[in-house]
This record gives structure tokens, sequence and C-alpha cells, in this order.
């Protein structure tokens, strides 16, 4: 399994070194393009991640920089995990591209938060309810029969990615308890999803917790995702009718945090949401 990363964030990543590079050496771009015979405009790209830099233009402006021996082997290494693709790209006739934007993203990110009122969160899904929640979806959202099997597969590559690994992500769900109760696939699915929920909860970093249907959520919130990276600002994923959105304003972003802390602090605990789940399986046996 390849080591988690963002190529597109790991290219601005490299875009931002270099010009805290250029910057600290006290030269402007104009100065750079000049001493190595390129375009301003080239410069300018490279920082800003518009346009992604050979090796050779990596090593031509540390080496003008005065980069020390550990910054150039950073750097380097940077350059060559920001020119790997990702394992999303397998995958890219059969997801929406706002989809194929959030698995870059979140190849980056240290912790998701994810509240889920209807369903479960894809993360925890078993492909085979993934692959009920998409037939009940096709009276509504018509996609291909092709591109289901794609679309769970995907799903199942993503856990996988996410949360296997030595450095898997930090994921923190809180659903509501009716989800465990909706029915998707026949029982059979059901409980072999509610199994595969527990097993899940056990990771150690994974925490899942129930918001109980004795209490209300705070708002009327519809589900979201929120990322957490070391040196990216924070985002919310938000799947809508019609598609799906960033939030990137921070005071926006702010408040979608406040509000799953708040569904946190009102949920079961972790110990009490696995013997409910534990519970409710019962049903489907």
């Amino acid at each position: 399994m390849p080591d988690r990363g963002s190529p597109s964030l790991r290219r601005a990543r490299l875009g931002r070194d270099l010009r805290r590079l250029r910057e600290a050496s006290g030269l402007i771009g104009d100065e750079v393009a000049a001493r190595l015979k390129w375009s301003a405009a080239k410069v300018s790209r490279i920082e800003n991640a518009k346009t992604f830099p050979t090796i050779k233009d990596v090593e031509d402006l540390l080496k003008l920089f005065g980069a020390d021996r550990v910054i150039r082997q950073q750097l380097l290494e940077l350059r060559r995990s920001a020119a790997q693709k990702g394992w999303w790209d397998d995958y890219r006739g059969s997801l929406p591209p706002t989809a194929l934007v959030l698995l870059d993203r979140e190849a980056e990110a240290d912790l998701a938060c994810n509240w889920e009122p209807q369903v479960l969160p894809g993360l925890l899904q078993t492909r085979d309810y993934a692959r009920a929640l998409m037939a009940a979806m096709q009276p509504i959202v018509q996609i291909p029969p092709v591109w289901i099997e794609q679309r769970v597969e995907a799903r199942g590559a993503r856990q996988d990615y996410l949360l296997g690994g030595p450095h898997p992500l930090n994921l923190v769900t809180v659903f509501d308890e009716s989800v465990l109760r909706r029915q998707f696939g026949d029982a059979r699915v059901m409980r072999e999803q509610l199994d595969h929920l527990v097993e899940v909860s056990e990771l150690e970093h994974v925490e899942m917790r129930i918001l109980t249907q004795d209490t209300p959520p705070p708002t009327p919130t519809g589900p979201f995702l929120y990322l957490s990276f070391a040196d990216f600002p924070e985002t919310v994923y938000l799947e809508e009718f019609f598609g799906a959105r960033f939030v990137e304003d921070a005071e926006q972003v702010f408040a979608y945090k406040r509000a799953f802390d708040h569904l946190l602090s009102i949920s079961l605990d972790e110990a009490k949401s696995q013997q409910l789940i534990r519970t409710i399986s019962e049903r489907w046996r």
C-alpha cells in the first residue's frame, strides 16, 4: 500500500517552500528568472503550483538559493512524492470531479470528522452495503450499472488506503442511531455491516459515536466532512442533491467544527456506542 499523500497539495507545498527559500535568499522573481535564463512567468507558476517543475528545475533553484544538503534532500523527495499518481486515478471515469478532489485532499489530511444523519459514513460501509445504497438511489440519481460497481470498488479502496497502512487517517464519526435500523439490502447485508462497524470501532485511530434517536441534533444540518491538515487550512466537504462543494471560508469552517464538537458532546461515548451497535445487530440475525 502506498504512503498516504495528496499530489496536488504536495505540489502546492513544494511551490510554497521554494518561494520561501527565494525570499530568504533576498532574490525577487525577476532576478531568479534572469540568472536561470527562464521567464519570470515560469518562476511565478512554479511557486503557485501552476507548473510542475522538473527535477533539474528544483535542483537549479535550490543551488541558486544556497539550500543546504538536508533542505535539498527534503524538497527533492517532496518533488518525487508530488509526481506520483493517486490511487483514485484508476476510477476517474466513474467518479464525479468533486469526489476526485475530495479523495486527493483527504489523502493529505491528519484528521477527518464526519457527521451522517441518514446513512453510514462512506469510510465505514461494507461493499455490499454501499452497493445496496447506490441501487436504492437509482430511481432518483441515475448511475450507469458499470459505474456502480466501480464506485463500490473505489469506496473499498478508499477505506483500505486511509484506514490501513502505517500512517492511517484519524477518523472521528458521529452518526444517527436511525442509520443502524434503516435497511439497505437484505438482513445478511445489514448484519455484516453492523459486525463490520464493531470491528472498525476497535481501531485506535477510529472514534465512532452514535447520536441516539431521543437526542435531537442542535441544528437540522445535513451530512458534512471536516478535514484538518498539518500545514494547510481546514476545509469542509458537503454533499448536496445536485453535487458537492467545499467550504473554505475560515469562519464557516470554524462553525462546522463547532457543530461537530457539539454533536460529539451529546452523542454516546465510544463504549456505549459500540454496545448499541451490538444490540441493534441482533435485529438482523
